[in-house]
């Protein structure tokens, strides 16, 4: 019988909590209500959690109120997506509701989730059922009644998750979104799942194994090697955010043909390699097929080997980075830009087609992110506080990023507002309404937001897999048209589906349009489509620029 949680305990309930959930996430992900490849309340919950894992591991909590608060804070900080704001909310509350203690009986756990639910509803704008806030709300309030009936956390924890479950099954007919596709929330599956992890620890059952990229070799055993064991030179490292989807087989084979030693990890986002080979550059070009390379670390292991039979130190690319950190402040020390200027802008986006336009339209930084790609808070924060401006604009461009952006207003000094713009095409139409001259920052905002309603949206992306939605019989490849977030079309014919579109553009009477091409679109195709835009619409204004963004293939707007 467990009468308390201490400090230790709670740490290795959430760091149960976040290796069940990374296990669960593409199951997670795949409850996604839409066939778009936008599915990714798994990844955002679980690289959320993991934020607090990071930092939990680092200390170890004398009392429940630190584990509580170091959770929440690296949550916070860590927030991606809708699902993972809400989650470090969750959080909140709960660290809130255990402020002071030492210790935490059944009772006070149950008390503080109750906190945080209600924590949740309040920073909601407007909740909607059917979603992570009624499973976390029912399941919260069978706590408190479990804790009246026995203060014992196991039993508790239990109850609690019987009447999430079964609130979890409501989901679905309480949301016609959920009803329509025949799924529960994934949102309040991702909870569950976290609380399933956590109730597991209190039963002292091991933690899962999770299979990580991080695990792949990241160096050689040098001291296992003589020369003649190295048969490739370089020891190469590198690290591919994907914008392409397709199998990695074919990287896998190139790679295997250039060198040994390979190791490739990947998750929804990103892959990882580790491969031994001669020629380090052809393996990066090839990678560069898939993706946009992120990081890199090549390392001679033949210098490397000799330097150690000498008995010199070996030198590495983290040595690089270690005389590198010591001229720089240190990461823990948040360094915020004095104000230069009354007025500064973000945008998010991915491309950097679009990160070039929003920087001609005055934007003073950019967020790498969009769909599938959310950025964190903390993310976000850090390019908010390099902006030398009292007052910073935020133009988030998808809806599943706009509470992570506002989280920042209370981790930062500067005046934070946050331009609910949902779509790249309304923050492009947002900054061509921007006052620079401005004297109240209020009139900025108002002429910012109202700009929003003039521009409509349209997307082409593509179906990741077979699904029945509104009516629509959706087969994996097919080409998908959306209008304002919203199936407007599919099949597999791409240019039926741009004609519908421009006949959309026709009846709305439109007379600015305005085409973003993406990375997998050439320049002749997407002049064609310009074409076939201004052939239907011969009055309107027709722009046809590259935005290099990954997922769709064409964003347009009409104003």
């Amino acid at each position: 019988m467990n009468k308390q949680i201490t400090g230790a305990l709670f740490k290795g309930m959430v760091l149960h909590g976040a290796a069940c959930i990374t296990l669960e996430k593409q199951p997670i992900n795949d409850l996604n209500v839409f066939p778009v490849p936008d599915g990714d309340t798994g990844t955002n919950m679980s690289m959320t959690i993991a934020a607090a894992a990071t930092e939990l591991r680092k200390i170890d909590p004398a009392t429940v109120d630190k584990a509580a608060s170091v959770t929440a804070s690296a949550l916070l900080r860590g927030a991606r997506g809708n699902s993972g704001v809400i989650l470090s909310l969750l959080f909140r509350g709960i660290s809130k509701g255990l402020k002071g203690m030492e210790t935490a009986d059944a009772a006070a756990i149950a008390a503080a989730l109750q906190e945080g639910v209600a924590a949740a509803y309040k920073a909601v704008m407007k909740p909607a059922e059917g979603t992570v806030l009624t499973v976390s709300r029912l399941a919260a309030k069978r706590a408190v009644e479990a804790a009246a009936e026995n203060n014992d956390i196991e039993f508790v924890l239990t109850e609690a998750l019987k009447e999430g479950y079964d609130a979890l099954a409501q989901t679905t007919d309480m949301n016609p979104v959920l009803k329509k596709a025949g799924v529960v929330d994934a949102g309040g599956k991702g909870f569950l799942v976290i609380l399933e992890g956590m109730l597991a620890e209190v039963r002292g059952e091991p933690i899962p194994e999770v299979a990580e990229s991080s695990k792949a070799q990241e160096k050689a055993d040098f001291a296992a090697l003589t020369d003649e064991d190295i048969t490739f030179t370089f020891d190469t490292v590198f690290i591919v955010r994907k914008t392409v989807n397709k199998s990695l087989e074919p990287l896998r084979v190139y790679l295997n043909s250039i060198g040994d030693s390979l190791v490739i990890g990947e998750d929804d986002e990103a892959f990882k390699v580790h491969v031994h080979t001669d020629i380090p550059g052809a393996a990066l070009n090839e990678a560069q097929k898939y993706g946009t390379l992120e990081l890199a670390k090549i390392e001679n292991m033949r210098t490397q080997y000799e330097d150690m039979a000498a008995g010199r130190k070996t030198q590495s690319v983290d040595d690089l980075d270690m005389d590198e950190a010591e001229s720089q402040p240190a990461e823990d020390a948040h360094v915020v830009a004095e104000p230069e200027k009354k007025y500064g802008f973000l945008a998010v986006c991915a491309g950097e087609g679009l990160a070039a336009l929003f920087r001609d339209l005055g934007v003073d930084g950019v967020v790498s992110g969009g769909q599938t790609m959310n950025p964190s808070t903390e993310s976000i924060l850090n390019e908010v506080d390099k902006i030398p401006a009292e007052t910073v604009f935020i133009l988030p461009n998808n809806s599943n990023i706009i509470m992570a952006a506002q989280q920042c207003a209370a981790l930062t000094e500067k005046n934070v507002v946050v331009i609910p713009s949902k779509t790249v095409p309304q923050g492009i139409t947002a900054m061509m309404n921007v006052d620079f001259e401005a004297e109240d920052p209020q009139s900025i905002t108002d002429a910012m937001t109202e700009s929003l309603a003039t521009v409509t949206t349209a997307q082409i992306t593509y179906a990741a897999r077979n699904s029945d939605f509104d009516g629509f019989d959706i087969h994996e490849g097919d080409y998908l048209a959306l209008k304002e977030g919203k199936l407007f079309g599919t099949g597999p014919d791409l240019n039926k589906l741009l004609q519908d579109l421009a006949t959309e553009a026709v009846n709305s009477e439109a007379s600015f349009i305005s085409l973003y091409y993406g990375e997998d679109v050439s320049e002749e195709e997407a002049q064609a489509v310009g074409e076939l835009f201004q052939n239907a619409c011969p009055d309107a204004e027709i722009s046809v620029l590259s935005g290099g963004q990954p997922v769709y293939y064409y964003l347009v707007s009409f104003e």
